[in-house]
């Protein structure tokens, strides 16, 4: 079986595709996966090949992007989901997908939710598709019901059918990797849902952390993702975090990603460590608890690990939902959106790491998803999907 990802250029939306891209490759079968240009490196280093489409062009991001500082929260998000994801990457990525899908004959598509333009491609092609959800399940029904206009015109350049794209996204097959006791905390669990699995335990690397602060405090991990860094109007998250933390008995581990030096940031308290990065599944191993912003991939690194934490979502409704999900489940709590809201996270977490209950409910989700099937049972259902 041929097998062929799709993924937009980041990190959090990539993470929930690897374990299927991978538990395929295991069992013997041919993967390979289509990302932007930009993010080769990084589908290189997860061991698969890289079957590139265009970035796009900055030349239309950029006056999009300059927007959202002023509108809402809501507005902003909106704009991004369906300008940037379901009209701008779509359809730089689309002429490259569809030459893909023609050349290489996949039987099956895996994409994650924001790429688009595999699925007009595998439409255009007669080849199912698989959507690989990155976040809970109120994310992949805001998204349909934003991009509507957007796929029909993408639906339009692939020489489709009006509404045969909608009727795609509408009919695929979905993959989780979100337990339903946190999808579903009031426990109304519709019929037909996603297939749920989980993603493998990590191989925490051997490396210790590095020596700082006082080593008998508990250890607060602090990450805003692999975007923030990048997106000027967030660029004091990193500086509040700290302030915030500076006076409370904790350790406090900062990474500001690949995109930032930590010296940008000034003098560092005492009691902080900054760093460009650090294996995440290294620090949540040790880690009493973590100030996130709500990305998925942070989200669920913190829920693997039994690690309770403290949301403070900046700049996207998936952020908005994850923090919801997670303070209604027990596992941590969230505050108000924006770049306020880092401040506010923080001042709060004395209670999170002196309240025995938010570790306990963190590992309940632990738990759960750990009860879930291994991806290379998705691959049973792959096979049955292809026929």
């Amino acid at each position: 079986m041929r097998v062929l990802c799709a993924t937009t250029a980041n990190d959090g939306h990539f993470g929930p595709l690897r374990p299927f891209a991978r538990a395929c490759a295991d069992a013997g079968h041919e993967v390979r996966v289509a990302a932007p240009t930009s993010y080769a490196a990084a589908v290189t280093r997860a061991g698969f090949a890289h079957e590139p489409f265009a970035d796009a062009p900055p030349e239309l991001v950029g006056p999009v992007m300059a927007r959202l500082p002023t509108l809402s929260f809501q507005e902003a998000d909106d704009l991004v989901v369906g300008e940037v994801f379901a009209r701008i990457d779509a359809q730089a990525g689309l002429p490259a997908l569809v030459d893909t899908v023609e050349r290489w004959r996949p039987d099956v598509v895996l994409r994650e939710s924001a790429e688009l333009a595999s699925l007009a491609a595998a439409a255009r092609a007669g080849v199912p598709t698989v959507h690989v959800c990155i976040g809970m399940h109120e994310v992949a029904s805001h998204f349909a019901a934003i991009i509507g206009d957007p796929l029909e015109e993408l639906g339009r350049l692939a020489g489709l059918d009006e509404g045969r794209l909608t009727t795609a996204l509408a009919g695929e097959t979905m993959f989780s990797l979100v337990p339903e006791a946190l999808d579903h905390p009031d426990g109304m669990v519709p019929a037909g849902g996603p297939r749920r699995f989980h993603e493998p335990a990590p191989d925490v690397p051997a490396q210790g952390l590095p020596d700082w602060g006082d080593p008998e405090a508990p250890l607060v991990y602090v990450t805003f993702g692999s975007v923030t860094g990048s997106l000027p109007p967030f660029a004091g998250v990193f500086r509040q975090a700290l302030d915030a933390l500076a006076g409370a008995d904790v350790r406090v581990l900062l990474t500001v990603g690949r995109t930032r030096e930590p010296v940008e940031l000034g003098a560092v308290p005492a009691n902080a460590l900054v760093l460009p990065w650090f294996p995440q599944d290294a620090v949540l191993a040790r880690a009493a608890a973590m100030l996130g912003h709500g990305g998925f991939g942070t989200t669920m690194g913190a829920l693997v690990a039994g690690v309770p934490q403290a949301v403070a979502p900046l700049f996207s409704f998936d952020q908005v939902v994850n923090g919801d999900h997670v303070a209604a489940v027990g596992a941590g709590y969230t505050v108000g959106q924006g770049p306020g809201s880092v401040a506010q996270a923080a001042a709060k977490l004395p209670t999170l790491l002196q309240d025995p209950s938010y570790a306990a409910s963190a590992r309940r989700i632990a738990g759960a998803i750990a009860e879930l099937p291994p991806p290379a049972e998705a691959v049973a259902a792959l096979v049955d999907l292809v026929g």
